[in-house]
Parts: C-alpha cells; structure tokens; sequence
C-alpha cells in the first residue's frame, strides 16, 4: 500500500503561521527521502487555526525544493474560482514540475460564511453548479474547447503541457460516481466524518469510472487523521489536543492547537469524553504497528490502493517522527 501526506499547515499555540508554512515545506522534504508517494495541502479560510489558504502557491514553492515526491491540492475550493483561472494555474505547475502535479478538487467552502461571500466579492455563492464548473475546469485543462459560449473564444495557458492527475474529494456515493464519470482519482475523506466509508461507495465509483486524458484507470486513496507514537502511552498524550480540537470544531470553533501539557489538564465535561471516544473511530492512535495493522486492514476489506495520512501534533518534531515511524513500519 501506497503512504502519502495531508498537510492542512497548522499554525498551533505559540507558533506563527510563517513557521506553519516552513514546517509544511520541511515535512514535504523529509516525506520524500522517507518514500510517500504524494502531498496535497488543504485549502482554509478565516481561521488562525490554519497558514493553508493558498495551496497552489505553497504547491510550486515545495516542488521547487523536492525532486520526486508529487504534490497537489487537496483540494482546490472549487466554488471560490473561475474555471480558466483553475486551468492555468494548475498547466502552469505542471509545466513546472512535469509528472508531478496534482489537482485535486473539493466542493466544500474551505471556511466560514463571512469568508464565503469575501471570496464571492459580496457576490451569492453559487453551490449548484459545481460540477459544471468542474467540467469546463478540466476541458480547459485538456487544451479543449468548452461547450459554454463563455469560455468557446479563449484557450487556457500554458498549452501542450503534461497533464496534472485530476482528483475528486468526497465522503459519499454521489461525489464517487461523478469523480468516476469523469474519470478523476477519488480521494475519501475518512477523517471528516463519522461511520461514512462504505464499499459500495467504493464500487459505485469503479462501475462509473471512465478512462480520461488524466487517469487510465481507477484510483482510490482514503485519508485518515493519525497520530503515532512510540508507545501507545505517548500517543495519547499526544493525541489529547486534536482530541479536544475535534470537539471544539463540532461546537463551531476552530483554534490553534493546545500543546499536549495543556491538553492533560484540561477538564473535560462528560460530554466531551463521549465525544472523544467516538471520534476516535476516525482519529488513528497508537504506535506505528497499531495504526498500519488498522490501515492494511481498511486496505482489504475497502479495497483501496493508498492511504493518505494528516498527523497534527503541536511540536513539529513530534509530527515528523510520526510519519517517519508510520513509513518505517509500512514502507
């Protein structure tokens, strides 16, 4: 099984985000002497929480500094962009960095309202034409002509450029039938949301898959949300701040992350200890063997190629050691 990287930059307690974005270009480096195969980085908005607001930008600069590894957005928030501007931006870095550019779609807002409507310049979001958009996106990415009488007279640049792998985010059947369709990867958010992986999300997509100019045949990657220790006892130490961040998010509030110090004396209501023990259905935690017998294990029963991994710890040598013992107990 293929290991890749989620990175979302996290900007935890104490840190700035310009040390987010460092630790992103460092964790990208180290993944690729450790043998991940990819690294997307999430797009957010309107959150101290988070340095990721622009991925493609933080994409070219980390493949400047790499030489294998491939690397992407995961994903691009499709409904705050025009299709061309899509287009060339992402021909643009695949003519930067030719075989190793990924663009990987999401259909979610990446942030709050406010930051909705700032990014629609005032302007009401359109969220029922996403998949039309997506169409015309990678029409222009393929050097075609789309059908809409808007984009028939343009031509997205640069032209004849190898093509970026084109993936679809998602948590449910609709989103892996149209990424099948369309003959896109499908990437299955497990860490979002609860009880959602099923197999037959999984075949739905494999029925409807259509070979593309960006994919020959079906690909699947789930990601997980992972944190990985040397004993099960630090990784639960560890664990506790995305614990107590993952409620808090339930309770619509995104902050920095609390350091594990903290976190051990934070006193939780009985609600929130509930709430903990059934996110930790999402939330991998252990040591390296106890996380990777988890994923071999989802691997057969789901049928999937390539697990996705976002570890956030507060220290960024805690996150690093996790992806180095997660890949020296699978890769």
């Amino acid at each position: 099984m293929r290991l890749s990287v989620l990175d979302q930059a996290p900007i935890t307690g104490g840190k700035m985000p310009q040390n987010a974005l460092e630790y992103a270009v460092e964790l990208a480096q180290v993944a690729e002497e450790l043998g991940y195969d990819r690294m997307w980085l999430a797009e957010h908005h309107g959150s101290d929480a988070f340095a990721s607001s622009a991925p493609e930008i933080i994409t070219a600069y980390i493949a400047a500094k790499t030489n294998r590894i491939r690397l992407g957005t995961g994903g691009t928030m499709i409904m705050h962009y025009s299709p061309l501007k899509m287009a060339e931006v992402f021909k643009t870095l695949s003519a930067l960095a030719p075989g190793r550019i990924d663009f990987g779609v999401g259909r979610a807002p990446g942030g709050d309202q406010r930051s909705i409507y700032a990014l629609s310049q005032g302007n009401n979001p359109d969220f029922d034409h996403l998949y039309e958009k997506l169409d015309t996106t990678l029409t222009l990415i393929n050097d075609e002509v789309p059908e809409e009488l808007l984009y028939k007279h343009t031509i997205a640049t640069p032209q004849k450029v190898v093509l970026p792998e084109s993936w679809l985010l998602g948590s449910s059947g609709n989103s892996a039938i149209e990424a099948g369709r369309r003959g896109m990867g499908y990437s299955f958010a497990q860490f979002f949301m609860l009880g959602s992986m099923r197999k037959e999300i999984f075949e739905l997509y494999r029925y409807h898959f259509k070979p593309s100019a960006f994919m020959e045949k079906p690909e699947i990657n789930v990601a997980y949300l992972v944190t990985v220790a040397e004993t099960k006892e630090e990784a639960e130490y560890q664990a506790k701040p995305q614990d107590i961040a993952r409620i808090h998010l339930a309770q619509g509030r995104m902050e920095q992350l609390m350091s594990p110090e903290e976190a051990k004396n934070y006193q939780l209501s009985e609600e929130e200890k509930v709430g903990i023990q059934t996110n930790r259905q999402i939330h991998l935690v252990g040591t390296a063997k106890e996380v990777a017998d988890k994923l071999r294990q989802d691997a057969e029963e789901y049928g999937f190629q390539e697990a996705m991994i976002c570890s956030i710890a507060h220290s960024q040598e805690q996150r690093l050691n996790a992806y180095r013992l997660l890949a020296k107990e699978m890769l």
